[in-house]
C-alpha cells in the first residue's frame, strides 16, 4: 500500500512539474500536455517526452518578436518598455543595407524598424508600440500616467521631442559647415531648456518624469541619450550641462543606471561608427535631390 502511495504521489509530482515546465513557456503549451495526458494515460517517461515535445512547438511560436536595430534610439524605446512588464521576446536584428522581407513584409508602408508582432500582427512606430505594450500588458508597473490630463501631457512632449530632436540631431551631422549647423544647436539647446522645465513639472520632485520609476516620457526622451553623446563626442561642444540642466543631467544618470534600460544604451564609440556611415548616406541624398 504504501509503495503505491509514493507510485502516485511521484507521478503526480513529475505530472505537476511537466506542467510548470510547459506554462511557463506558453499557457496553451500546458493545456495541451492535460489534454494529451487524459487521452494516453500518464508514466513519467510519457509525461517528461511530451512536455519537452509540447514546450518546443510552442516556444518556436514566441507570442511576441521585435524586429529592430541595435544603434535605433526608437527600437531602444520598445525594449525598455517591454523590459518594464518583464516580458519575454524574439529579438530580430536588421541589417537595413538591404532591408529584410520581414521586415519589408511587417511594415510595408514605410519599411522601418521598429516593429512589434503580437501574435503575428504588427505594430509600428516607437511610441505608438510603446502605448500599446502598455495597455496590452497592463499589470503593474504602468507606463502611461493613469491620470487623462497627465496623459495627454505626455504625449504632446513625446511628440515634440520626435518632431525637434533627432531631426536637428541628423541634420547636424548632415551639414557640413558650423553656420549651418548653428540654428539646429540653437533648437537642441532649446529642447533641453524646455524639458528641464518639463521634468520639473511633470516629476513632482521624484526621480523621473513619471514620478518613482521610467514612465512614456522617460523612455521618449531617454532613448536619445546615446544620440547625444555621439554629437557632443564629434562636434566636441556639450549640450546637457549641469549650468543649464541641473535636473536633467541628474535624471540621465539615474535613467541609464535602471535595470530595464540598462545595457541597453549603446557604447559611444560604436555609435560614433554608425554615424560617420549614415553621414555619408545622408549627405549623399542631399546631393540626389
Amino acid at each position: 500500500m504504501a509503495t503505491m502511495l509514493e507510485s502516485v504521489w511521484e507521478r503526480n509530482c513529475i505530472d505537476m512539474s511537466a506542467i510548470v515546465f510547459v506554462s511557463g513557456s506558453n499557457t496553451s503549451a500546458a493545456v495541451a500536455l492535460i489534454f494529451f495526458q487524459f487521452f494516453l494515460g500518464s508514466s513519467p517517461q510519457l509525461t517528461i517526452f511530451l512536455s519537452f515535445l509540447i514546450s518546443s512547438f510552442f516556444m518556436e511560436k514566441s507570442e511576441v518578436k521585435l524586429i529592430g536595430k541595435w544603434s535605433s534610439p526608437y527600437v531602444m524605446r520598445v525594449k525598455i518598455a517591454l523590459n518594464i512588464k518583464s516580458l519575454q521576446y524574439d529579438n530580430f536584428e536588421e541589417t537595413l543595407n538591404p532591408k529584410s522581407d520581414f521586415l519589408l513584409q511587417s511594415n510595408p508602408v514605410f519599411g522601418k524598424v521598429p516593429v512589434l508582432l503580437h501574435h503575428d500582427k504588427p505594430i509600428c512606430e516607437s511610441l505608438i508600440i510603446v502605448e500599446y505594450i502598455d495597455e496590452t500588458w497592463s499589470t503593474a508597473p504602468s507606463i502611461l500616467p493613469s491620470d487623462p490630463y497627465d496623459r495627454a501631457i505626455a504625449r504632446f512632449w513625446g511628440a515634440y521631442i520626435d518632431d525637434k530632436w533627432f531631426p536637428s540631431m541628423k541634420t547636424i551631422l548632415t551639414v557640413e559647415s558650423e553656420e549651418e549647423r548653428k540654428p539646429y544647436f540653437e533648437m537642441m539647446e532649446e529642447v533641453v531648456w524646455r524639458m528641464e522645465d518639463t521634468f520639473g513639472k511633470c516629476s513632482k520632485g521624484k526621480p523621473f518624469f513619471g514620478g518613482d520609476r521610467i514612465g512614456f516620457l522617460d523612455i521618449a526622451f531617454g532613448s536619445f541619450l546615446g544620440w547625444l553623446s555621439v554629437i557632443e563626442h564629434r562636434c566636441e561642444r556639450k549640450l546637457l550641462v549641469e549650468a543649464k540642466a541641473p535636473s536633467l543631467v541628474k535624471w540621465a544618470e539615474r535613467f541609464a543606471a535602471d535595470p530595464a534600460v540598462k545595457g541597453l544604451i549603446p557604447e559611444t564609440d560604436k555609435l560614433v561608427q554608425i554615424s560617420k556611415a549614415l553621414q555619408i548616406k545622408w549627405r549623399a541624398a542631399i546631393g540626389k535631390k
